[in-house]
């Protein structure tokens, strides 16, 4: 392998192993803020106790998604030299901003939140429980903002042989980015429902401590419900705008070649080199309307793009692929799981199907990543750098050796917190002093 690939796979490996944490991050803060606030205003003291049991597993990702997440901003200084030398008066002042100021502010109310149970009244629990759940999804919208950029470059000019910033507000307000965070977001709250109906599911199917986990399951499947229904309805909008903005990657996530009308998605199809090898079972229309919400509109097929200029085409249609599907099997798992909320004992087959329906929404997630940066190829910035031109001018030795020595420690550190998250979630709510982590 050449230096580009091996440091392509570099960064694709520590972006997939930290992204395993973030949106547990996001969604599972967002979930405990509504459990104290329950608590609050209604005094019950289960959901005081869901906040302390689910806040526990939450610091170990917490943790584990902060060590994760450094060695990718060095990558862009030892493996993208020359992307961080081409557009780091924009990207560089994004990531700066990230770290300086919503990093900080979620770590010390992240401590302010862990230690202050005894310290705080309950009201002030609740605030800082919600500055945590803002502080996060804040770091987060700085981190899309600065990936907008990458995928819909705009707010720069072409001067002294690099992009400088020219326009902060069309930066920030960059249209790929905000859809970003809207189908990340309530993807991140289907995972942590998912998580909290699983790990439910685990107990009631042992009969433990049945009210509490009674209580977490209807809130997991509640929430499971409605925001993977949300995540699906504003994919679509995304569709939308990625056939505007980036018509190749549309392209490519469908296998579609021809330009036509009308064009359908094949529910069973194969990527072929030039052409689908298997075409089966058309839906009319359907890839026109995910585009441009009208069954008879025109798509452009790959065919139309220079060869140099096709992202890979079976990745990408994969990675959509299991996206969609498992985002359809979702909604369906949760709405059983409301529906029959008050009969969860009778279906035991159900349970065990939740407790290992666990990973399917990191999976989803995981493949949308896929998508959303492999379907950019051969892009580092769409339309503006060519990734073979942002990789440094390193030696292959030297990256192979960091991508073996970053994969070891990367499993270990994982399998490590994985197995504090597995030994907490097993050991179920009974001890609520915080953890130290």
């Amino acid at each position: 392998m050449d230096v580009l690939m091996l440091s392509r796979l570099q960064f694709a490996a520590a972006t997939m192993f930290h992204f395993i944490f973030v949106p547990l991050t996001l969604g599972l803060s967002l979930l405990i803020a509504w459990m104290e606030t329950r608590y609050v205003s209604t005094g019950d003291e289960v959901y005081q106790k869901m906040a302390k049991f689910w806040g526990k597993i939450f610091l170990v990702n917490f943790a584990l998604g902060v060590v994760t997440g450094i060695t990718l901003e060095f990558q862009f200084g030892t493996n993208w030299s020359r992307y961080s030398a081409y557009v780091g008066d924009i990207f560089g002042s994004l990531l700066a901003i990230e770290a300086t100021a919503a990093f900080f502010l979620e770590s010390t109310f992240i401590g302010v939140w862990h230690f202050g149970w005894e310290k705080l009244s309950p009201k002030a629990h609740m605030i800082v429980a919600w500055l945590v759940a803002g502080a996060s999804n804040l770091s987060a919208i700085w981190i899309l903002i600065a990936n907008g950029f990458m995928q819909d470059p705009s707010g720069y000019v072409l001067r002294n042989g690099r992009a400088e910033l020219a326009d902060f507000f069309e930066v920030i307000t960059n249209a790929f980015a905000w859809l970003e965070f809207f189908h990340i977001v309530p993807a991140a709250l289907t995972l942590a429902a998912f998580l909290i109906m699983g790990i439910s599911a685990y107990h009631l199917l042992r009969k433990s401590h049945e009210g509490f986990f009674k209580k977490s399951f209807v809130l997991g499947a509640t929430v499971g419900l409605v925001f993977s229904v949300l995540t699906a309805v504003e994919g679509h909008l995304h569709g939308n705008h990625m056939s505007l903005v980036q018509p190749t990657k549309l392209a490519a996530m469908e296998s579609h070649w021809e330009t036509g009308t009308n064009v359908p998605i094949y529910l069973l199809s194969w990527p072929g080199k030039d052409g689908n090898v298997i075409e089966a079972l058309p839906v009319p229309g359907a890839l026109s309307f995910l585009a441009y919400n009208d069954v008879n509109a025109e798509v452009k097929g790959l065919n139309d793009f220079p060869e140099a200029d096709r992202p890979p085409v079976l990745l990408t249609f994969l990675s959509f692929r299991t996206m969609v599907g498992i985002g359809t099997i979702m909604p369906l798992l949760a709405l059983f799981g409301w529906v029959m909320r008050n009969k969860l004992a009778n279906y035991p087959l159900y349970l065990k199907v939740m407790t290992f329906a666990i990973p399917l929404p990191y999976i989803a997630m995981e493949a949308g990543w896929v998508l959303a940066e492999v379907g950019r190829q051969p892009w580092i910035v769409y339309g503006l750098m060519r990734t073979s031109d942002a990789v440094s001018p390193v030696g292959t030795g030297e990256v192979g050796f960091t991508l073996v020595l970053m994969s070891l420690l990367y499993t270990l550190l994982g399998a490590a917190g994985i197995w504090l998250m597995i030994r907490l979630a097993k050991k179920g709510p009974e001890d609520n002093s915080p953890i130290q982590v």
